[in-house]
């Protein structure tokens, strides 16, 4: 498969368990990431240092391979919306005949499932489905080295609302225009 090309593109596995209550949507795995075969391999990316401010625990500390297992351990999944795609690089504007994720199954697969958090406004058009599920969503900052309309600490500060409890429904939430 040759990324660069606009060929059809498989997504990542999802990284999901019984424990889940908390799942983060991307919208579908950029080239770093593809090819590197982990979720947020890009060095620029924020994810793991935003997602580690949710926590509580320093992630970007530990290899990939740690970093999974204690994301779980925290009850936070990762997935994205898309399961493939054609894509020449790695713009979610360049994204061509999306298929998105088989989420049926979620209820069965994370029964403690309540927040669902989608980094950026490409997945956050999936929100309304979640809500309409009986989820609570957030739209959050993308966590990408595109997106730079926020600082780290404003997109920290929405990050942490998706373990709060004080927002229930869609919570869709669009960086400031300044």
């Amino acid at each position: 498969m040759s990324i660069a090309s606009s060929s059809l593109l498989t997504g990542l596995a999802p990284v999901l368990d019984v424990g889940v209550r908390i799942l983060v949507l991307g919208s579908f795995p950029g080239a770093a990431s593809l090819a590197a075969g982990q979720y947020y391999a890009h060095p620029r990316n924020q994810f793991w240092r935003l997602i580690s401010g949710v926590v509580n625990e320093d992630l970007t500390a530990l290899p990939y391979a740690e970093r999974l297992p204690r994301l779980l351990a925290h009850g936070v999944g990762l997935w994205d919306v898309l399961g493939e795609c054609e894509r020449v690089g790695s713009l979610d504007s360049a994204i061509r005949k999306p298929a998105a994720n088989d989420f049926d199954r979620l209820r069965a697969l994370c029964p403690l499932l309540d927040t669902v958090g989608f980094n950026g406004q490409a997945s956050g058009k999936f929100a309304p489905q979640f809500t309409a599920a009986g989820y609570r969503t957030v739209v959050l900052p993308s966590s990408s080295p595109a997106h730079m309309a926020m600082s780290f600490e404003q997109k920290l500060d929405v990050w942490l609302r998706l373990r709060s409890d004080e927002h229930r429904g869609a919570t869709v939430l669009q960086p400031p225009l300044f």
